[in-house]
């Protein structure tokens, strides 16, 4: 007899121990047994046949009220769905499927119902990359690609309800992902707003930071540059908070809430103002965690995207400070945070920032280790203690001064515990030799009492850049009436993709829908006015993002299963 399970193999029965049976001849058997090789060429494919046929992994229907529902015990294991690609498999796929295969076994031996579903995150870049090569529509391309990860699957013997199979391109399925944000859109949580993109004008597209290498696209090797465009954004700040607390909730390695708390970099700190000399409208906003060593400022650095940072530049230095910010727009934010090189970079404005503290002036700087998406766009740069600004002053030769002792700063920043120094009574404070933490509680009241600045909270989390100028994803159901967004009603979901003659970028930076008149040009449901559909697709993960909740051969609703 054999038993079709995977990984069991073939157990033959006429090798077991007969207490009848002579000891010399249940040793004979024995080692024939042994010898006995495992046939997995007619073992798999018999088992794997019948499991087919008879639905074996089915997952029953949950009654929707009665006694069956409340006896009925229920496991749901999910995996996570993987991107069809055309190579197939790869070894890390089974090496976590095999765990939940094995999870899934045990529950339905147990008695439970077992919800084992799979599914394929199938919208991405590569196949509309091979459609604008090719011609051949994304939808061919990812079936044929999905047909192969099936195939390879069962052959696996994983023991997946093959009836709730779902894909994340399916009209069907991503009708909920449209009305999800919808609701979202209600809630104000999905909003507009110009962000920073790769921009190749070559190519005429937008790229993902990972289709740029040291700032040329990676097809064809074309220079690429940061251009502002309009971009839906998901506001997941208004969540941060939450996120960080309830991580203490998690049954997680301590070592991978640690990585979350610092992807989420919850930060409190002052808000203070450094005057613009020459310019008596203008001020630079700063955030810093440590306002303590704020005499120990030698220079205010701009992010090259900086707000109208050209007012800021004098006439003397406006054609460097032009080339630079060219330069600096060609760089991705990796390149420019130190990832790939440590070597810092940066030009004067030709003008000089007053410190809100001593009323010591100091260079305005333009840099590109400064971001303009994070904080206000603007450090006040204290290199005797942080790394990044003691590069850059080491490497313009800034002055460097310890406002705090315990390190040697002729070597490298310290931002270790100590006591001020240098402070010289600045806002009449005796702050010399006092702990640098006391120091920093007593500068908080007297900002707060005094006006100089404002005590906050901040958060490294960005909101979610929600939009891509690509044909192969989910499209937004909104459509733009006199210029302002209007949401579908529900009952127009879901906006389907048209088919295309050509998946060739527009052009302009717009996705490959704009150039579809009859489907970008629609009459608005509710004014009878004349509206244009939003042209920017979903990105790849936002179908991925919600199949946990929703599993089912129809898609018509969100599952109950696990209620």
């Amino acid at each position: 007899m054999e038993l079709g399970f995977l990984g069991g193999g073939s157990f033959p029965l006429q090798g077991r121990r007969n207490i009848g049976l002579k000891k010399e001849k249940w040793l004979g058997e024995r080692r024939n047994v042994a010898t006995m090789a495992y046939d997995h060429l007619r073992v798999e494919p018999k088992w794997q046949k019948v499991w087919d046929e008879e639905e074996t992994f089915k997952t029953p229907d949950v009654p929707k009220s009665g006694k069956g529902l409340e006896e009925r015990k229920k496991f749901y294991a999910l995996d996570m769905f993987p991107y069809p690609s055309g190579t197939g498999l790869h070894v890390g796929h089974p090496e976590g499927y095999t765990a939940t295969d094995i999870l899934s076994r045990y529950k339905r031996h147990q008695g439970f119902d077992v919800l084992h579903p799979m599914g394929w995150d199938a919208f991405g870049l590569p196949a509309e990359q091979y459609a604008v090569q090719t011609g051949t529509h994304p939808r061919e391309t990812t079936k044929k690609n999905v047909d192969r990860f099936r195939s390879q699957l069962k052959r696996l013997g994983m023991s997946y309800d093959w009836n709730r199979e779902l894909s994340t391109t399916d009209e069907r399925y991503y009708k909920w992902t449209q009305w999800i944000f919808l609701k979202l859109f209600e809630r104000g949580l999905a909003y507009q707003a110009e962000v920073p993109v790769n921009w190749c004008p070559e190519l005429g597209t937008v790229l993902a930071n990972e289709e740029v290498i040291n700032g040329k696209s990676e097809r064809g090797g074309f220079p690429v540059e940061r251009r502002p465009m309009r971009q839906w954004m998901l506001r997941i700040t208004d969540y941060a908070e939450r996120l960080l607390e309830d991580l203490d909730t998690l049954d997680w390695p301590e070592s991978l809430k640690t990585m979350q708390r610092e992807w989420i970099g919850r930060s409190e700190g002052t808000e203070l103002s450094f005057e613009v000399k020459s310019h008596s409208d203008r001020s630079i906003s700063v955030y810093t965690t440590r306002p303590e060593t704020i005499c120990g400022v030698s220079y205010v650095c701009l992010a090259p995207e900086y707000d109208n940072i050209m007012e800021l530049v004098t006439e003397g230095q406006k054609e460097s400070v032009e080339q630079y910010v060219k330069e600096a727009m060609m760089k991705s934010d990796r390149d420019r945070t130190g990832e790939g090189s440590t070597k810092k970079t940066g030009v004067w404005t030709g003008s000089m920032a007053i410190n809100p503290v001593n009323g010591e002036e100091v260079p305005l700087w333009v840099a590109d280790y400064v971001l303009g998406g994070y904080g206000t766009g603007a450090v006040m740069a204290v290199p005797a203690h942080d790394q990044r600004d003691f590069e850059f002053a080491t490497e313009f030769d800034l002055p460097i001064i310890e406002v705090v002792t315990g390190g040697d700063i002729s070597k490298s920043a310290y931002d270790g515990p100590g006591k001020i120094v240098n402070w010289n009574n600045a806002l009449s404070l005796d702050l010399d030799g006092m702990d640098a933490a006391e120091a920093k509680m007593k500068l908080k009241e007297n900002f707060a009492e005094t006006g100089l600045g404002k005590w906050t909270v901040k958060f490294k989390l960005r909101d979610w850049l929600f939009s891509r100028q690509r044909y192969w994803g989910e499209p937004f159901p909104i459509v733009f009436v006199d210029g302002e967004p209007r949401a579908l009603h529900e009952s127009e979901l879901p906006v389907v993709l048209p088919d295309v003659d050509t998946y060739q970028p527009s052009g302009t930076g717009e996705s490959p829908l704009a150039t579809i008149d009859s489907w970008v040009q629609v009459r608005d449901k509710d004014t009878g006015k004349d509206a244009v559909r939003e042209t920017n697709t979903m990105p790849q993960w936002a179908g991925s993002c919600w199949y946990d909740t929703g599993s089912n051969q129809s898609y018509s609703t969100i599952i109950n299963f696990c209620d």
